[in-house]
């Protein structure tokens, strides 16, 4: 008897930066997640498939990173990053050599061997379509990977039904469009889930939606053919949620302790005879046309990667994230240890740092074993350790983390007692009877929608409400009629409030880690919004457009008309969702 079943889950996600930015912030992310995390880990999966080792990776692709992914303008971007990146580090090694830094200069060199080696498995190994990798590593069988919500919208708290059936649709489309098939699952943005209830809006505002029945997250999910999702610990369990960022932002620490005064004694009990080392069919009060399955983490294995403080990641020999060697931005510095300001930071050794892989792997892998055999020993059966995690924690944020998943992979792949398994195929060998009623709630910290929704960023809510209503009135009216222009600029429109949709702009005000940038990008998507909606009023009008109109739609377009070329505006047609849901 095996001692059960695991998969790593990675979820991959920027928000849409292209033509929005450089740098600090906008394209430069990008280019950074693309280098430092998704070339690595594709690379690390096919070191694995050429030892013929057996692979457990959930791969995550969100909708709108799949689109810039996709983008010429993004390949030709990340292909000069690199030249830069090897540059600098060649640079960086003549200097350092002048200056008698020698160690430093062995490091710089390092880094010159990384990114020259990352530059030509981009041009030459991958033909620069990252997409195209992913898609035949999925296709041989080696990775499953899994879609989301178009712009990782908040499922939870958009205003209608149609909001969210357009959000998951378009994620199934274009991840059809992408990797030629239908999605399995599906990682819901945020871990962010509603069953169905009597809502109303969270906040006040001019317009918002009528208060009324709203389906349940699982409806919209069973409609579009997707089979299982993923949430916290405490959705299923109750108790206090792990919370999953607040270790490396201070901002929400402060916003954390905020909730937890608020509503901490609020947390449901813990039920310690569900576990989350099954998989559970979620009940839905009305019927399915085909069953909905969830996971949810396993708690101590998140914690040994998620945790700065005492987790994997900061180990004193691990490169330090925060301080770079300007003008390139190469690092040159390890953790060296808890607490250690930035001028006291020791020299990186990449030998040591390669050391504390191989145990931290060790140690992971037997975590893993030890978790599988007390479930097993306590249920009788065999279990599942689920461990999600930002893929952009590794190779970016935790830059040793990519060979850490490579060596713990390893390790499993070679253990006969361990089944290493993606969410589909955990479904396809293993029977799931037990049904279970999820709560509403999120993987933030508080475990609520607290990151989302808080003094900081209720603001934002009443403007969605506003545009969802809006786009779905000009949707009604004229969605059967023929007429080019408003048609063109329905289009416009949806799309601007897909981007406007992104949790990415809360996220990153409740951070503070980028907060003139986010409310920045929420305005500028309103605006263009806003103005689209005008120019329909003017056509309904009789009025034309006049060449200042046309030069913002072209400019637009331009610079938000890559993503989802085919947008369906049926889907935000009034009572789409309810019908929809009906016939299927």
């Amino acid at each position: 008897m095996k001692l059960g079943a695991f998969t790593f889950v990675l979820h991959s996600h920027l928000p849409y930066v292209l033509a929005h930015g450089r740098w600090p912030h906008g394209t430069e992310w990008l280019s950074e997640a693309a280098a430092e995390s998704y070339l690595p880990l594709i690379r690390g999966i096919e070191s694995i498939l050429d030892q013929g080792l057996r692979l457990g990776i959930t791969l995550g692709i969100t909708p709108i990173l799949a689109e810039q992914l996709a983008s010429e303008s993004f390949l030709d971007e990340l292909d000069a990053w690199l030249e830069a990146k090897v540059e600098a580090a060649r640079h960086d090694a003549e200097v350092f050599s002048w200056e008698g830094h020698h160690h430093r200069a062995r490091v710089a060199r390092h880094w010159e061997s990384v990114f020259s080696e990352r530059l030509r498995d981009f041009r030459d190994r991958y033909g620069r379509d990252l997409i195209g990798a992913l898609r035949r590593l999925q296709d041989v069988g080696a990775i499953e990977i899994i879609t989301s919500a178009a712009t990782h919208g908040y499922l939870p708290l958009l205003g209608t039904d149609e909001s969210v059936r357009a959000q998951i649709r378009i994620g199934v489309e274009t991840y059809r469009r992408h990797f030629g098939r239908n999605p399995r699952g599906i990682w819901l943005p945020e871990c962010a889930y509603r069953p169905r209830y009597d809502w109303a809006p969270p906040v006040a505002g001019p317009r918002l939606p009528e208060p009324g029945l709203r389906r349940g997250i699982e409806e919209f999910l069973a409609a579009e053919g997707l089979e299982y999702f993923f949430i916290d610990t405490h959705l299923l369990r109750g108790g206090e949620a792990m919370g999953t960022y607040a270790q490396r932002h201070p901002a929400l620490r402060r916003l954390a302790e905020r909730y937890a005064r608020k509503y901490g004694e609020k947390f449901r009990p813990e039920d310690a005879s569900r576990s989350p080392n099954e998989a559970y069919r979620v009940h839905s009060p009305v019927g399915l046309p085909r069953p909905v399955h969830v996971y949810a983490r396993e708690p101590s294995a998140s914690l040994q990667v998620w945790s700065g403080e005492w987790g994997y990641p900061g180990d004193g020999w691990y490169l330090e994230f925060h301080k770079r060697h300007h003008p390139g931005g190469h690092r040159y510095w390890r953790v060296t240890g808890r607490g250690t300001g930035l001028g006291e930071k020791a020299e990186y050794v990449p030998e040591r740092a390669a050391e504390r892989v191989e145990e931290n792997a060790m140690h992971f892998h037997a975590l893993v074993r030890q978790r599988l055999a007390e479930y097993r020993d306590a249920f009788g059966a065999t279990g599942i350790v689920v461990a999600p995690f930002d893929t952009e924690l590794f190779g970016h944020w935790w830059y040793e983390g990519i060979d850490w998943i490579v060596r713990v992979i390893e390790k499993m792949a070679r253990d006969d007692e361990i089944e290493l398994t993606t969410g589909g195929g955990y479904l396809d060998h293993h029977e799931v009877e037990e049904e279970i009623a999820l709560p509403e709630g999120s993987w933030g910290e508080g475990g609520y929608h607290y990151i989302w929704l808080n003094h900081e960023t209720e603001w934002t809510w009443p403007e969605i409400y506003r545009a969802e209503l809006t786009l779905r009135d000009l949707v009604d009216r004229w969605i059967d009629r023929e007429h080019e222009i408003i048609h063109k600029l329905l289009r416009l429109a949806a799309r601007e409030l897909l981007l406007l949709q992104s949790s990415d702009w809360q996220f990153l005000i409740s951070t503070q880690s980028a907060k003139d940038y986010a409310e920045l990008r929420f305005d500028r998507h309103l605006n263009v919004f806003d103005r689209a909606v005008a120019l329909i009023a003017k056509q309904e009008r009789g009025e034309d457009l006049t060449p200042g109109d046309w030069r913002f739609v072209g400019e637009s377009e331009a610079r938000d008309g890559m993503i989802f070329p085919d947008l369906d505006l049926g889907l935000w047609r009034s009572g789409s969702a309810a019908a929809r849901l009906a016939a299927d």
